[in-house]
């Protein structure tokens, strides 16, 4: 429109310059060749305008079109995300744990535990009977850790754990099949962590050789591990005359495995290579050393430990215990040996040997599913002369979604004495769960 108006006024002030007389005087007359002109440039600027108009209007065209496109991805986009809402619905996700607050604003607290309850059938030679039981191997607990942070350097933990057990499977027996509830401390401790200079802990808790018998990837370790009797521990072997002996599947197996839980002062080393060097001063003037490791490479895993311990015992000096587990982790094969020896300063020693060979599957998607077979004997275990062998076999199948595992065991008890009367075998088959939280 610009280009128009300079025209126009060009070509206006051509024909008044053309003019023959003054224009104040007389009318303005336009030569013909002058109002050619101008007719000529009205027509290439109106040709010019229409020309623009097809453009605008070609471009608004394609701009339809734009909005067009960018309205049907939307549409495909909304569609898509409905049906991922669809499928997130069909699988929920696990519901994270509920935070604790801590009451003091400076500790951090954590709430966790577990449920562990089995049936055992179990036939000592006289007759099949069906013993309801809380797992020995890992109690019914519940356990509260609170820490605090000092600095980079240190923190300050608590512990206090309460086993809560109905018929425990090392008191149920065939005299009391229902012997109660109960509700035992097995941890009340407090402790200083460095990173550079290890862990202090002071008050009831695991000493330094617990579990040093007890080394076991397999992950059948719930039911079937170097403590064997403990699904069952209370049972009494059965004499042939008919008559219940006074020994217990616990006291003919025990696998000797340190000091166990007690009120203790107990010092573990930083981690060397995977090596913890650990010790212990608990009750009773008792005291313990504990070496374990732990490793992984050349598609392996490992775990070892070795436990000495004075446990003051009469007629007995040191005991000594240890255990190795490996897994080849690409094939889920196992393998892990356990043994002890109590010194005793009179008579035989007692010993105790152990063997697991295992398979580590994942068969279903829910969780991994862990087989093992094992071998145990004990010698001069629950009275001089004995020779007790059990053989065992069980599978674990771990639901990790719902952090549960089931597990079944069916095992043999075997013991040989020296002295009359002989005993029945006792046969034990279990079914258990254990849920944590």
């Amino acid at each position: 429109m610009s280009i128009l108006r300079a025209g126009l006024i060009c070509l206006w002030l051509e024909a008044l310059l053309c003019c023959k007389s003054d224009a104040l005087a007389q009318p303005v007359a336009v030569e013909p060749k002058v109002l050619q002109r101008l007719q000529e440039t009205i027509q290439q600027q109106q040709q010019q305008l229409a020309r623009q108009a097809e453009q605008i209007k070609a471009q608004a065209e394609l701009l339809r079109q734009l909005e067009q496109q960018v309205g049907t991805l939307q549409s495909q986009s909304q569609a898509q995300l409905s049906s991922a809402a669809v499928t997130v619905k069909a699988e929920p996700a696990p519901v994270p744990p509920a935070e604790m607050t801590s009451g003091n604003d400076k500790i951090s607290l954590a709430l966790s535990g577990h449920i562990n309850r089995a049936v055992n059938v179990v036939n000592d030679g006289g007759r099949t009977s069906l013993y309801h039981v809380d797992n020995n191997a890992d109690n019914t607990r519940i356990r509260l850790v609170g820490t605090a942070r000092i600095s980079e350097e240190f923190t300050l933990g608590s512990w206090l754990e309460f086993v809560m057990t109905a018929d425990d499977s090392s008191l149920v027996s065939q005299n009391s099949q229902a012997p109660g509830n109960y509700i035992s401390t097995k941890g009340a401790e407090l402790s200083l962590s460095s990173k550079r200079f290890g862990k202090l802990s002071l008050g009831k808790g695991s000493t330094a050789s617990d579990n040093t018998s007890a080394a076991d990837l397999s992950r059948t370790d719930i039911v079937l591990y170097s403590s064997i009797a403990d699904i069952a521990g209370g049972i009494l072997f059965k004499q042939k005359n008919g008559l219940l002996s006074s020994t217990s599947l616990a006291t003919a197996f025990d696998p000797l495995d340190g000091l166990g839980d007690t009120s203790r002062l107990r010092y573990d080393s930083p981690a060397l290579f995977g090596f913890v060097l650990s010790g212990s001063l608990a009750s009773g003037q008792r005291s313990d050393l504990a070496l374990t490791w732990d490793g992984e490479g050349y598609g392996f895993q490992a775990s070892a430990a070795f436990g000495l311990a004075n446990p003051k015992l009469s007629g007995a000096a040191l005991q000594y215990d240890g255990s190795f587990s490996l897994l080849h982790t690409a094939s889920g094969l196992n393998l892990t040996l356990a043994g002890g020896l109590l010194d005793r300063t009179t008579g035989s020693d007692a010993t105790a040997a152990y063997a697991k060979l295992g398979w580590l599957a994942n068969l279903i998607r829910q969780g991994a599913t862990a087989f093992g077979v094992d071998y145990a004997q004990s010698r001069d275990m629950a009275a001089l002369g004995d020779t007790g062998r059990s053989m065992g076999g069980a599978v674990v199948q771990a639901f990790d979604r719902y952090a549960t595992e089931l597990y079944l065991q069916y095992r043999l008890f075997s013991l040989d004495r020296s002295a009359a009367p002989s005993v029945f075998n006792v046969n034990v088959s279990t079914f258990g769960a254990r849920v944590k939280f």
